[in-house]
């Protein structure tokens, strides 16, 4: 096995548009790699074939799906942050949930001075979590 990579398919065309989002908010991230649909293949053209990015590192990738499914993403599945201050966890928390959905506010739960849940804009979840 050479690596093993998350995946993430938007079903709305936004694959893009969320990995310019994600790169933006995570300092050493980057998109690495896209492949875009030609005109006459089976995707919507122009739009996202694959696509390779890293957060701090993580390397993902993602598509925009070509068929539509009666599933999307669920927070049983979510991309895990540890951050390193208030500001950080606020920062994110306050981008992140923006136009989505929050699932556990920032708050002391006991295992955590300082925790977040959300789903983003685009229906992918967000956990955060503040180490000190």
């Amino acid at each position: 096995m050479e690596k093993v990579i998350p995946f993430l398919m938007f079903q709305d065309g936004n694959a893009e548009e969320a990995m310019n989002f994600y790169t933006s908010l995570v300092e050493d991230s980057e998109i690495i790699n896209i492949v875009r649909y030609g005109a006459n293949e089976s995707g919507v053209e122009g739009s996202i074939m694959q696509a390779t990015f890293t957060l701090k590192g993580q390397e993902f990738m993602c598509i925009d799906s070509n068929m539509k499914h009666e599933f999307s993403f669920t927070p049983s599945f979510s991309i895990y942050i540890i951050c390193d201050t208030e500001d950080e966890i606020r920062d994110f928390y306050q981008s992140l949930s923006e136009g989505g959905q929050v699932l556990m506010p920032l708050d002391n739960y006991g295992f955590s001075k300082k925790f977040g849940w959300v789903n983003d804009r685009f229906g992918v979840s967000w956990q955060l979590n503040l180490l000190r």
